[in-house]
């Protein structure tokens, strides 16, 4: 029987994941990206492993891959983006802060995606129209909360220029509101859906993201509240925010905005 598109999600996430653990604790072998980057062996075995599902079973579709790049039927209308290991320095560490991602996109739709945390074993996954968190064989439904009061937000910026995340993270009003955290992988975004944060916040552009592309889709699927920094449709301007409900969104966008404007005005 034909693995519908959120199995095919699920499978290619779980193959991913399999090699992460198996390789988490041990010895790793870096290649350089930049000063402050790099990708490890595992991250390469991943993303390999996550490719061979889906060529497997969805091959007229397009696949882009974070560690190789554009396969598959390139000018297919449907393409999937891999990130095999979101937090590699993380994981070098051995810090248990890591997710593979997987997600099904086409004209600007997420059709279905898979976030798979390999230390605890749980599944986040969505068919584009309802999310869940697997344990084992059970299924349950995403939901949505702030009642946790934890802030998520992306310090991974850019070098050349200033950018929301560094700033917000020291300001004395969000902290007044809410525990900032910076855990420098995007499973704090599917710990959104999950109830597990109340908001997540990243500068930076995200269409077609192959870091993002899951945990957005989880969070859409489940309810969440999701714009650029400025309040308009994601995708409008530059950035994200997603929370667990409108009024988390709308105390968000005020602590964002001095620090967005200051960025605008220093760029």
């Amino acid at each position: 029987m034909a693995l519908s598109d959120a199995e095919v999600a699920i499978a290619a996430a779980r193959a991913g994941a399999d090699v992460v653990a198996r390789s988490y604790g041990g010895p790793q072998m870096r290649f350089a990206k930049s000063a402050t980057d790099f990708a490890t062996q595992t991250d390469i075995d991943a993303e390999a492993a996550i490719l061979e599902v889906l060529a497997r079973h969805r091959p007229d579709d397009a696949r882009t891959g974070e560690e190789s790049g554009e396969s598959g039927v390139r000018s297919a209308a449907r393409r999937w983006l891999v990130d095999p290991l979101c937090g590699t320095l993380n994981f070098a560490a051995t810090t248990p802060l890591v997710v593979v991602n997987v997600a099904l996109v086409s004209a600007g739709a997420a059709l279905a995606a898979a976030a798979a945390d390999p230390v605890s074993e749980e599944l986040f996954w969505s068919d584009g129209t309802r999310a869940y968190c697997r344990r084992g064989a059970q299924d349950q439904a995403l939901t949505p909360t702030s009642h946790s009061g934890l802030v998520d937000i992306n310090c991974d910026g850019p070098l050349d220029r200033p950018f929301v995340g560094g700033q917000l993270v020291g300001d004395a009003r969000l902290r007044t509101a809410y525990g900032p955290r910076v855990i420098s992988s995007t499973l704090g975004v599917a710990w959104v859906a999950a109830g597990r944060r109340a908001a997540y916040v990243s500068d930076g552009r995200f269409r077609d993201n192959v870091h993002f592309a899951a945990g957005i889709a989880l969070c859409d699927a489940s309810g969440c509240v999701i714009s650029d920094l400025d309040g308009n449709p994601l995708h409008t301007g530059r950035g994200l925010i997603i929370s667990a409900d409108q009024d988390t969104h709308d105390r968000m966008l005020e602590l964002v905005e001095p620090h967005l404007r200051a960025v605008r005005s220093n760029s």
